[in-house]
């Protein structure tokens, strides 16, 4: 389980093919202290540590991840949003996030408001039903605080502490992101019958 409040953007130093690939990722924890077998939120999707070195940790990913996430994009040099897993006692900053990526979908629209940026995204029709104003959505991993929504559309501002320790300030429209709607409405949406896909 995590919340949404990213404490490291890494990047992917090392891509392993193979019948799943493996991602090393460079990053600035102290991995001593990352067990074999650990969590990690990666841009919102939760993997497996299964090596370590002194900057980087290695996970690996099946085709199913990959072609339900960004995750099949990722290249060497791509930036990832890195959050480890709570621990009992840990401040709940954001909101709980499972790592079980719903979906994908795109920014389409980015623009300066007052010292923020206004990102609109575009979710799939099949979870848009589960995007509230002033609910919660994760965004690459990222709690993020739902402004408006408009049919399939909801918009969130970004401040600038944000742009800066997140992917979300290289973001450009077009591109891709990992939805995962709140857990609330996820089930919510499955008791009243309208399951979520």
């Amino acid at each position: 389980m995590f919340t949404g409040i990213i404490t490291d953007l890494g990047r992917v130093r090392t891509v392993l093919p193979g019948g799943d690939t493996a991602y090393e990722i460079g990053t600035a924890y102290d991995t001593a202290t990352i067990a074999l077998g650990a969590s990690i939120a990666c841009s919102g999707v939760c993997l497996t540590a299964i090596a370590t070195g002194p900057d980087w940790f290695r996970v690996q990913v099946s085709a199913e991840t990959k072609a339900r996430s960004t995750v099949g994009s990722w290249r060497v040099g791509t930036a990832v949003n890195l959050e480890r897993s709570l621990r009992l006692g840990d401040e709940l900053g954001g909101h709980m996030v499972a790592g079980h990526v719903d979906g994908m979908g795109r920014l389409v629209e980015r623009r300066e408001e007052g010292g923020s940026v206004r990102m609109v995204f575009e979710a799939p029709e099949s979870l848009a039903s589960g995007i509230a104003s002033k609910g919660s959505v994760a965004v690459d991993g990222i709690s993020l605080t739902v402004n408006e929504v408009t049919a399939t559309r909801f918009g969130v501002n970004i401040i600038p502490h944000t742009q800066a320790v997140t992917t979300l300030g290289g973001l450009q429209p077009g591109d891709p992101v990992n939805l995962e709607i709140d857990l609330i409405a996820r089930y919510v949406a499955r008791l009243m019958g309208k399951g979520l896909a």
